[in-house]
């Protein structure tokens, strides 16, 4: 099942719900922000190609009409280290790491799409190479990821879980499973789970993405996503 460091088919539409769940409507409402990037880009271009870095088919149809991205002429390349296929013109399966697509020349696409993934593409250089090729694929980009200092884990489904040190967190897991994850079978794998996702706070956000305009999702004062648009 393709994905990228990241959260699997299943796991997003698992967390995505039913209609009207919290986590639906904040999609909804990233959505909007990227409606607004690809009219911008039909207006000036007459086409929209995005480069999306870890996207499934299930994230754009479940958020997107679909005669809307044809009238826009919106091409979806979606990137990710394991090869899957696709059934629909709108979209092209390409594999590559997200971190280094040195294959594909500055600029090659209008509009980079990241949801939730750059916390899972490892440790700090890998994020910041992967902020790199944001800004370099386009001239326009949208990066979501969750906030650090929201008080719930949304892999681990656990408040205050992420705030432990890695080492905690992994005997945590060698008793019970979490959220997504199930009790770990040995040290190993618990600290593998540990380090599939490294949050991000405002300030590391804005370091890697310093270009663009910084955006705090919120529960009603308490922001629990970050988002970087530059448009």
């Amino acid at each position: 099942m393709a994905h990228i460091h990241g959260m699997s088919l299943i796991h997003a539409l698992q967390e995505t719900g039913s209609a009207n769940s919290l986590a639906t409507r904040f999609r909804r409402a990233r959505a909007a922000h990227v409606v607004a990037l690809i009219e911008k880009t039909f207006a000036e271009r007459g086409q929209c190609r995005i480069a999306d870095l870890g996207g499934e088919p299930a994230y754009w149809r479940l958020l997107f009409d679909h005669d809307f991205l044809a009238s826009r002429k919106v091409h979806v390349s979606l990137f990710n280290p394991q090869p899957f296929t696709v059934d629909d013109p709108l979209f092209s399966a390409v594999v590559g790491d997200a971190c280094d697509l040195s294959d594909h020349a500055d600029l090659s696409f209008d509009l980079v799409h990241s949801n939730s993934v750059v916390e899972h593409v490892g440790d700090w250089p890998r994020m910041e190479a992967f902020a790199r090729e944001c800004r370099r694929l386009a001239p326009r980009y949208y990066v979501q990821t969750p906030y650090f200092w929201f008080p719930i884990e949304p892999h681990f489904s656990a408040p205050f879980f992420h705030w432990r040190s890695e080492q905690a967190r992994a005997r945590m897991l060698l008793k019970r499973g979490y959220g997504w994850w199930p009790k770990a079978a040995d040290m190993g794998e618990a600290m593998r789970a540990v380090q599939h996702a490294r949050l991000l706070d405002k300030g590391q956000f804005k370091f890697l993405f310093p270009d663009a305009r910084h955006v705090d999702e919120k529960i009603l004062v308490v922001t629990k996503s970050l988002i970087a648009i530059r448009d």
